[in-house]
Parts: C-alpha cells; structure tokens; sequence
C-alpha cells in the first residue's frame, strides 16, 4: 500500500471517529442539559412514589378532659400477594438482613392480634385463583397506633387504606354543640365546624423507590412532610351536667306536650356556659336520624320573646337610676291606660297596694310598667344593649342569631311599654343567661365563654372571649336579686322552685310566639323560667324554657326542670347551704 492511500484511509478513520464523538457529545449534552428534567421525571414516575403520612382529627373534650367526640380513623392493610417475597432489611446498626415473607407476616400478626398462619393463608388462598393477584385484605380496622408500627417494619409489599370516621361516646349529650361530620370526614355542623381549624389535622407526606414489579424498596423512605395532628377542643361544658340537664329537660318537654324544649346553665363569675341542652337533640353518631330542624342547638338559633323575664331587666335599669328601690310602695290600677296605650295584667284586679318587690313577685305588667316609664326608650334601649341583646354572645355558636331590639326610634306606644314587660322583641337563651348572670355577679358582664381553647402540638391556646363591662351598679344589682328572692319566697311557684338550705330567686316568663310578620301565632307560647341560687352568694344561673306547652300553659311547666337542673348543680358543686337567717322581703304594704 503506497503512504498516499495509507493517509487517506488513516484520513477517513479520523473523520469517523470525530463524526462519532461529535454525535456521541450532543447525545450527551441533550441528555444531562436539554432533556436532563424530562428523563429524570419520567424515570421518577417510575420507580419514584409518593405516600401520605396520615394524621388524626383532634378530639373534643369537656372541662374535666371528658371526651365528646374523638377520631376513630381505622386503616385497612391491603397487599398484592403476587409480590409477597422476601425481602432485605437494613437494621439500625446499619447491618442488612434477609426477612422471609413468613417472618414478616408473623410481624404484621403480632401486631394485629392475628396468627401468622392465617395472614400466609390469606395470601396463598388468593395466589392459588390467581398467580397474578395484586390485592388482598391482611386485616381492616387497624387503629392509628397499629398502623404506624406496621409502617415502621418497613414492609415494601404492605399498602394501607384509610377510613376516615368519628366517634361520640356520649351520643346526644352535648351533640347540640359538637356538630357532626359526613361521610366523607368533612364538619357539617356545629364547633367540628367553626373550630375546625383547631381540630383538623394535617396529612404528611414521604417519597419512596419501587423496584420493576412495583414493590416498595426498603430503605429508599424520605419524609417530605410531617403530619400534624389535629389539636384537642375543650369546652366549658360539664359533661355530667349537660347529661342530667338533657334527661331532666326531655322528661319535662314531653310530660308537658311541648314542641322542644333548652336549658343553659351559666356559672356567675366566669361567664362561662356549664350546660347549653336542646330537646330534641341529635346524636351526631347518627344525626340522619334527627330531624333537620333539630340538629343544631336553638338555645342559640332560635330566639324567641322572652316575656316576663325581661322585668327583672327592667327593675335593674330603674334601681341603676336611683328611681325606685325594692320596698318602694306603689299603688297599681287594674288597667293601664294612656293616649294609643292599654293594656292589663294576666287576671283581673282592683287598686293593687304593692312593693316593688311585690309587683316582680305578683309579675304585673302595669307594675312593671309604672316602674318603667320612668326612664326614656332611648335610655332602656342602651341598658338592652349593655346587657347584650341584640348581639350574637361571645361564644360565636355557628349559626348563632342575636335576636331582635329595635331601634328606639322605631317604636310605637304599644311597643315601648310592651318591651319592658318581654314583649316585641326576642333573645336567645344564652342571652338571658347571661343577663341574669350579670346582675348575679354585681352588674358586671362577663363575655359568654363555650371554648376554653386549643390544645395542640406547640402547647394550649386559650380563647380570648372579650372584655368586661359594668351594666349596673353592684346595688341595683343587688336590688333586683332582691325581688328574684321575694319571686322565689311568696311567688306562686315558690313550693316548685325552693330548694332546702338554699336561697334562691327566680323569674317567670310566659310570651305568646311570633307569627314573624308582627302578628303572633294563635295559643301559642313559649314558657320560661330564669333564676339565680344561691343569692347570697350568687353562683350560677339556670333558664328553662318549653316552647309551647300544651298540658301546663304557663310558666309552671317550666319549674320542676329549673329545680332540679340547680339543685344538681349546687349539689354536685359542693355549693355551702346559704347561712340563716333568711330575710323577710316584704311585697304588699
């Protein structure tokens, strides 16, 4: 071969291997630059997975730490027996082992409570139907706990299934005010609803390779986020209380042929709410079965006129003026007429010669009324609201309504007398509660309190339920619980209410129904009873109220609930019996 031919072929192999390169180079730049997060992501879709790290609902709990309502998540371990094989290990000392499929599922049972003979059987039963099978059930209804120590073995071949759901070991106690959950977990109602943010968890998440035949390879685990579990809800509600003041209330709304029926209990010096029941209530384990009306809680959602316990109100806003006092002696007419007003008291009578404590005990209309028109509408229309009407509480209930108080402005003659006996205009029950609270804890009124706070992973945060106020002066206060003494001593429920050893004071209210279009429901009325014990010394408060009886009209139907509900509640409190003597409160002179 002539040295110019031996250059030309070494030429053309130059040439070859540098066209080689140069295709091999741009291979490579589009590998790692230009397609480098194409392959990458694809590559990752296959063998890279995501797993949810589950969290769990907070629980809601009462005032003692008794829970109302818990998560009761269950898991399902699922598994592809086709892939149930052995497996390596890496232990914490960095050594690998080789874990037979036997000896995990014995793990697995241990932790299940099964035997692993019967877990090997669950997966040779579906191989032999099927060599290919992906899916079979080791076991179900695993607890949280359970799951995470089989999440822990590190089982690549093991897939959980959550179900979500939610547990209410007291059923209808307290149900009125946890709300409930779907079907699907998510709140419907109540405070599983407004606190939810407290309440809810977090799901986590972690990454982990899987090998050709989609199995999970150990060790390859990265957490990419933690679950945060959900905090715990408590509440200022007994729930013993809650239970007693629910049977007590649904024995009386149905021994008295009412439509429904709640009872609130306030505790004076905190402002906070003890016991909020409604009758009917729901059980939130299965609220389907409660009418939609009363799934809720219409101690709160339903306001209603609230007749005569608007007078002690009343008697409060006219002692706070220094216009009257407990023994002053009025004369009272059978009827009280004025230019576009008339109106009587529910029996008819001649000149009436009453205390003011006589006329709250003899529950008077024209009495009160007398009393009343001593200060101006706009003056009584401020009072209402300092006592906090027409405002929702501070406990912020989902669905809450504030009631009505119309301008003062906007009343007619009929009106601006009306509503100093509880007529034209309407409040919750939580409302009166808390009015009657006010003047038990010296004038002042403290916020409404339901939710003591959120307990969760960084520690307990309280609820910040608002600022107090001064609505009357500790004597005008102490004046009108003077005439709820002398209501409860020589009233005509005075045998019904008392209860031995201590002084309680208590005011009736029987309110025809609003009709909502300014008329009122033909013989219908909502009965209540509001009251104080022990006056003395000024604890809690108790309303009951029953909307329309029908074997007992009147506020009477309304009293044996109201005692026993208080006399549990001092009971059970350890309340001191009142000291003697008690005083002598005159009513008629």
């Amino acid at each position: 071969m002539s040295p110019k031919v031996s250059r030309r072929r070494a030429g053309l192999v130059i040439i070859l291997v540098t066209a080689v390169l140069i295709a091999f180079g741009v291979r490579l730049i589009d590998v790692q630059l230009v397609s480098a997060s194409t392959i990458n992501a694809d590559a990752e879709s296959k063998r890279g997975v995501s797993s949810t790290i589950f969290s769990e609902r907070g629980s809601i709990v009462d005032k003692n730490g008794e829970i109302l309502a818990d998560s009761a998540d269950r898991f399902d371990l699922t598994v592809a027996p086709v892939n149930v094989k052995e497996f390596d290990r890496t232990g914490d000392d960095g050594k690998t082992s080789e874990v037979s499929r036997e000896q995990a599922l014995g793990e697995i049972a241990a932790i299940t409570g099964q035997q692993e003979a019967e877990l090997v059987g669950v997966v040779d039963a579906a191989l032999a139907i099927d060599p290919d099978s992906n899916f079979a059930y080791l076991s179900r209804g695993l607890e949280l706990a359970a799951y995470e120590k089989i999440r822990a073995l590190e089982i690549p071949w093991i897939y959980p299934k959550r179900e979500a759901a939610r547990v209410y070991p007291n059923g209808q106690v307290a149900g009125n005010l946890t709300g409930f959950l779907g079907a699907d977990g998510e709140p419907l109602a109540g405070l599983e609803l407004s606190e939810n943010q407290c309440l809810a968890g977090v799901d986590g998440e972690e990454t982990y390779e899987r090998s050709a035949d989609n199995v999970r390879i150990p060790g390859t685990e990265v957490t990419l986020t933690e679950a945060k579990q959900g905090g715990t809800l408590k509440l200022t509600v007994d729930a013993d209380l809650q239970w007693y003041a629910l049977q007590v209330l649904a024995e009386q709304v149905t021994a008295m042929g009412g439509k429904w029926g709640h009872a609130t209990v306030v505790e004076v010096e905190t402002g906070k709410v003890l016991a909020v029941a409604d009758y009917p209530s729901v059980d939130p384990n299965d609220p389907g079965a409660t009418a939609t009306e009363a799934r809720g809680s219409r101690a709160f959602t339903a306001p209603y006129e609230p007749g005569s316990t608007m007078k002690a109100l009343t008697a409060a806003m006219v002692f706070d003026k220094g216009l009257s006092t407990p023994g002053e002696q009025i004369t009272v007419p059978g009827r009280f007429e004025q230019t576009d007003v008339s109106f009587g008291d529910d029996w008819a009578h001649g000149d009436e010669r009453w205390t003011a404590a006589g006329i709250m005990t003899r529950s008077s209309n024209i009495g009160i009324a007398m009393m009343g028109e001593r200060l101006s509408a706009s003056e009584r229309y401020d009072y209402m609201l300092d006592f906090g009407l027409n405002a929702d509480t501070e406990a912020d209930f989902l669905g809450e309504e504030s009631g009505t108080v119309h301008p003062w402005e906007d009343w007619d003659p009929q009106t601006n007398y009306a509503t100093m006996f509880g007529q034209g205009l309407q409040v919750t029950a939580p409302q009166m509660a808390s009015a009657y609270a006010t003047i038990a804890n010296g004038g002042q009124r403290l916020p409404v309190q339901l939710v003591e706070g959120c307990e969760t992973e960084d520690g307990f945060v309280e609820t910040e339920p608002g600022e107090a106020r001064q609505v009357v002066s500790a004597q005008a206060a102490a004046d009108t619980l003077t005439l709820l003494e002398a209501t409860a001593q020589s009233g005509s429920l005075a045998k019904e209410v008392a209860i031995p050893g201590y002084r309680v004071g208590i005011k009736t209210g029987t309110a025809e129904v609003s009709a909502g279009d300014g008329t009122y429901l033909q013989g219908q009325y909502m009965a209540s009873m509001a009251g104080v014990a022990p006056i003395d010394d000024p604890k809690y408060v108790v309303t009951v109220s029953i909307m329309n009886p029908t074997t007992m009209t009147g506020s009477a139907a309304t009293a044996p609930a109201w005692h026993d509900v208080m006399a549990y509640v001092l009971q059970s409190n350890r309340v001191a019996p009142s000291p003697s003597p008690w005083p002598t409160i005159p009513t008629t002179f």
